[in-house]
């Protein structure tokens, strides 16, 4: 009765862009998995580099999921501006060929397209948040041409979903945008991540090159800690540019990890700590609560948004207060055993028929609200 729900409650055919560098990749497998096993057909279109062998294989496995491959640079890339007009052209050629019912944008400028489909616009992050994040103040003027070409985006979309609602107030603060929109909350699969006996070690992972992940507070303070710090995530940005970390005082980095071997990690690893400066939802902290690790983040609203008092917080940018946090928790058996658990109970609102149905209501909502507009104009 379920599956028969969820077939009734979803669109036939569904044309949504992904990333292949970071977390949206992730992302956007796993909904086009349920999806498919819903009775949707879905067209998934890479861009930002082209898809690794572990990718593509990801995408064969699924039933009902095409996979069209580029490499064209993302908005938030350097110079991106003749990318996107090429895959502006690919994307609209891709809807003519695949007729879906709603097209599924995980990029902003796309938006601004005239698709035939009604446009869900999904904001992951924003280069405005992260650099006013990160650096503490406004973006500089070079980033103009982005700001017009995201604010273009949100404006053309039907319905623009993020999945915190803080990410969604940060597009009405950096861009203007104050329509109505949608929180829809990332997944991650308990059969997946789940824990197993746990091990005296502290484990973070992202990217390396991104300073919005802060691994740098914890390379700093990893010398006085009494527990090894372990490091996974890639050193290398796409603009080429390599991330370095001191490492000589109880980091050992483990490199960019498939998903199988991070699973591993985090099934062993008594602690998960990330003091992000920024973080729209934290797809990492995520499958570290399901696999029953204490979380310590950083102290910023998108997290404890997420989390609640499922964690332990503390400022990004005081190494003090982040390992007086990771010594009291390793020192303190009992309270990092009960932060897991809240920490794992907390997780189940995040489950993958939770985030199907968000996605399945954006997409039936603008949809009906497509077909009514058009109705309307033609009587």
């Amino acid at each position: 009765m379920a599956a028969e729900l969820e077939s009734h409650r979803t669109v036939a055919r569904v044309l949504m862009t992904a990333d292949t560098v970071g977390g949206v990749w992730n992302h956007a497998v796993e909904l086009a998995a349920l999806l498919a096993a819903a009775g949707t057909q879905v067209a998934l279109a890479t861009m930002g580099a082209p898809p690794s062998a572990a990718q593509r294989a990801q995408v064969a496995a699924l039933p009902s999921v095409t996979l069209h491959e580029s490499a064209w640079r993302l908005e938030w890339m350097p110079a991106p501006w003749a990318d996107l007009d090429e895959a502006s052209r690919w994307l609209l050629q891709l809807e003519r060929q695949f007729e879906p019912d709603v097209v599924h944008l995980n990029q902003f400028a796309f938006g601004a397209l005239p698709f035939k489909a009604p446009k869900l616009v999904v904001a992951h992050s924003c280069v405005m948040s992260w650099w006013q994040a990160v650096h503490g103040e406004a973006a500089p003027a070079q980033w103009n041409p982005y700001r017009r070409a995201v604010a273009r985006g949100l404006a053309g979309a039907d319905l623009v979903g993020a999945p915190t609602q803080d990410m969604l107030a940060s597009l009405a603060r950096n861009h203007g945008h104050r329509r109505p929109g949608v929180v829809v909350p990332s997944a991650r699969d308990a059969g997946t991540y789940f824990p197993r006996r746990k091990e005296p070690f502290i484990l973070s992972a992202g990217r390396l090159w991104d300073p919005a992940k802060n691994v740098a507070a914890l390379d700093a303070v990893a010398h006085g800690l009494p527990w090894p710090v372990r490091v996974a995530g890639s050193t290398e940005a796409p603009s080429g540019a390599t991330a370095t970390l001191r490492v000589s005082g109880g980091v050992t980095l483990l490199g960019e990890l498939a998903p199988e071997a991070l699973a591993r990690q985090l099934s062993r690893a008594a602690i998960y700590a990330l003091p992000a400066r920024y973080e729209p939802f934290g797809q990492s902290v995520l499958e570290a609560a399901l696999s029953g690790c204490a979380l310590v983040l950083g102290d910023i609203p998108s997290l404890r948004e997420v989390w609640g008092p499922a964690a332990l917080y503390v400022p990004p940018n005081d190494h003090a207060a982040l390992q007086a946090a990771l010594r009291r928790l390793i020192d303190d058996d009992g309270q990092r055993t009960c932060l897991a658990a809240r920490a794992r109970q907390r997780a189940t609102r995040y489950g993958p028929r939770s985030m199907l149905a968000a996605y399945q209501d954006a997409y039936l909502q603008i949809k009906a609200q497509r077909e009514t507009g058009v109705a309307a104009c033609a009587s």
